[in-house]
């Protein structure tokens, strides 16, 4: 089965999915969309208003944010990433997905992962940058103190480079915060070999394969 038709019957399941209460209320599950074979992979917490009403991911003001910052920084289209989240339906009133709400909807991202194989992931906010990091052994401070810091880890398929970042949305309730985000899109365009000093700096080939080839070629509640 093709990348993008394992990807449709993984959507297929999400839409019809009952598995937690978050099912009880969601206008439409929101499985995720971009390339089936995608380099770079965001993932999200959970679907808001937008996405809900929608079924498309970060259609939102943080989506308009996420996008500029894909256009801008990477040089990239919403449709060459994979975009999704950890929880695939609206939790009420927007609040925080929970545990096992998290927990229920795990094996859709987990297999969505594999199917995609991407190369770089970036895990926008804490929900997704804790699943992310425990599912790797490393234990989760907080989004602050993790995001920025590349970690290359194997998922099973080969290695793969995770940075975390602040979620978007971040920015619009505290305008302080950008700078951070928008650090963190320039240590992402880097690692991919997309920023304006790319031939200073060390890509996403290097970075995984370690000292030795990098010495051959030449480095709201969102926060807690």
């Amino acid at each position: 089965m093709s990348e993008a038709s394992e990807l449709d019957e993984i959507a297929r399941e999400i839409r019809s999915c009952t598995k937690c209460r978050l099912h009880m209320n969601r206008t439409n599950a929101v499985p995720g969309e971009g390339n089936p074979k995608a380099e770079v992979m965001f993932i999200g917490e959970a679907p808001g208003e937008n996405e809900d009403l929608q079924g498309r991911p970060f259609v939102g003001a943080a989506g308009k944010v996420l996008t500029e910052a894909i256009e801008n920084f990477l040089g990239l289209k919403r449709s060459d990433v994979f975009i999704t989240n950890v929880v695939k339906c609206r939790p009420p009133n927007n609040r925080d997905p929970q545990d096992d709400e998290i927990l229920a909807c795990s094996s859709y991202l987990d297999r969505q992962i594999q199917t995609i194989k991407p190369k770089v992931i970036v895990t926008l906010g804490r929900h997704s940058t804790r699943y992310i990091m425990e599912k790797i052994g490393k234990q989760f401070r907080s989004i602050l103190a993790e995001r920025g810091k590349p970690i290359k880890a194997d998922l099973g398929y080969g290695e793969v480079v995770i940075l975390p970042t602040l979620h978007p949305a971040a920015g619009l309730y505290n305008p302080n915060l950008r700078k951070y985000f928008e650090e963190d899109f320039r240590t992402l365009a880097g690692l991919l070999g997309r920023d304006k000093d790319k031939d200073k700096r060390p890509s996403i080939f290097d970075f995984l394969n370690g000292p030795r080839a990098r010495g051959k070629e030449g480095n709201s509640n969102v926060l807690k």
